[in-house]
């Protein structure tokens, strides 16, 4: 005959009072889901959690046992119940902290395991016997001796012993050195109210010193609350603040992406932001540089690589593309800071290309500079009329018209004469698919007054779809 292998117990459905329920058939759970689930959430714990880890329920209702002020009482009369090893130290501890870590509590459970058949129920008589106004002629209990071992690098044993120190006294004060230590021990403790109380700590003590490493334990320890408030406050302080100190090297490059892309973002303006984001290049490329770097130093470091291609095009540039994408280059309008980026070789040329070509469509519809020669003051104007469609043209203007620029030209020497010719002409060309394409106006003599019609050239129109466009101007002045 064959030995028929023994069926292992299954889930099996049973009349439960007046109602038809599933039941467990046996331990952990001895009542039914329904029923269980009431008791879950009168004791506010998470049904689901307590399916997947029953002991969640047996510890819950053995802290209910205390009043919340039990640890702040002296106990120094009583001898400890529990001895912890850990980090090469014993600890001696008392049953009724026990129960507010997690983490020891299950350990002590696990002790009371291994010499009773219901230790839940031993754990409940035990800490029952230990409350207020019970009598002191109690059987003695026998100290037990718990192991745990910890590997997380942050926890040292000052913050491990501040950490217990809470299980005994409500308001320790926790700095903002010590920190992350603490919370490190009260996230392998378990003891949330303590790690609650870290991360408050740590959301109050933001600084430039403080930021990359407060990020990461809040990545570590998958605390959103944590995270959140670290990139709300770069969004307000990376330009301002940590971006003129030392401490820019230490900031994650997935932290600063975060801030980049956030439409929350402060900044001076946008070519502010552009020299904050350069400077933390040079910090990730240059390591043993002990001091904040001058941003002239940046740019030096920048235009000494070779001019074959631009810096963001090297090995070593690629994967910082991403960060230079969040920026709004277009934003970047002077020509002074447009002419910095091109000497520094830093964008790819078809960056700088499609920046220059953004501001024509972004720009004013009419642009002008001023110019003068021999005495003579000349405004040269461009004028966008519509997506095609543009006029060029230049006239003569007095100098006491000079709004603004009259501390640029008072060493210019100044012509007082009413009228002058000039030979001129006025030539504009654009790329058109690859291609330049070119406009020009024939030379064309003219007596150039103060006045209208006379101060005012002849005007170059054109029609093009391409962009940029560059427009020059000749001139040939008479002796007459």
């Amino acid at each position: 005959m064959k030995m028929l292998n023994p069926q292992k117990p299954r889930l099996e459905r049973r009349i439960v009072g007046s109602t038809n329920r599933w039941r467990f058939p046996r331990q952990p759970f001895s009542g039914d889901l329904l029923g269980l689930s009431q008791m879950c959430k009168a004791a506010s714990i998470d049904f689901d959690e307590v399916l997947k880890n029953p002991d969640r329920l047996c510890i819950s209702q053995i802290q209910k046992i205390f009043p919340e002020n039990l640890k702040n009482k002296t106990i120094q009369s009583r001898e400890a119940d529990v001895i912890l090893e850990c980090l090469g130290f014993k600890w001696e501890l008392h049953q009724p902290q026990l129960f507010q870590s997690e983490t020891l509590a299950k350990l002590y459970l696990m002790g009371l395991a291994r010499g009773n058949a219901n230790p839940e129920k031993e754990s409940v008589k035990i800490l029952q016997a230990q409350r207020p106004g019970r009598s002191r002629e109690q059987r003695p209990v026998k100290k037990m001796i718990l192991s745990l071992k910890i590997n997380d690098p942050l926890v040292t044993k000052e913050a491990f012993a501040t950490a217990l120190k809470n299980l005994y006294m409500r308001e320790v004060k926790i700095g903002l050195d010590d920190v992350l230590g603490v919370l490190a021990a009260a996230h392998i403790l378990q003891f949330s109210s303590l790690f609650q109380r870290c991360v408050t700590v740590m959301m109050s003590g933001l600084t430039p010193s403080t930021i990359k490493n407060f990020y990461l334990a809040g990545c570590k320890y998958n605390e959103e609350p944590l995270t959140t408030a670290c990139e709300k406050w770069m969004e307000m302080n990376l330009v301002p603040l940590v971006g003129t100190q030392i401490h820019l090297r230490k900031i994650p490059k997935e932290l600063l992406h975060k801030v980049l892309k956030s439409p929350r973002l402060f900044t001076f303006s946008e070519f502010h932001l552009l020299k904050t984001l350069l400077l933390w290049v040079y910090l990730q490329l240059n390591n043993k540089t002990q001091t904040f770097p001058m941003y002239e130093t940046v740019l030096m470091f920048f235009s000494s690589f070779p001019k074959n291609c631009s810096f963001l095009d090297r090995d070593v540039g690629q994967n910082l593309i991403s960060l230079f994408l969040c920026l709004r280059l277009h934003s970047i309008t002077k020509g002074k800071d447009l002419e910095e980026l091109r000497h520094i070789n830093f964008f790819p040329e078809s960056w700088l290309v499609r920046v220059t070509a953004n501001h024509y469509h972004a720009e004013y519809t009419t642009h002008s500079k001023v110019i003068t020669l021999y005495g003579f003051f000349f405004e040269i104007k461009g004028i966008k009329h519509d997506a095609t469609s543009y006029s060029f043209h230049m006239q003569r203007i007095r100098h006491t018209d000079l709004e603004g620029a009259s501390a640029v030209y008072e060493n210019t020497p100044i012509s007082l004469r009413a009228e002058r010719l000039v030979t001129y002409e006025i030539r504009a060309q654009t790329l058109v698919d690859g291609k330049w394409q070119e406009f020009r106006t024939n030379h064309i003599t003219q007596k150039f007054g103060l006045v209208k019609p006379s101060c005012k050239s002849h005007a170059l129109k054109i029609q093009t779809v391409g962009i940029p466009i560059y427009a020059s101007f000749s001139f040939v002045f008479s002796l007459s």
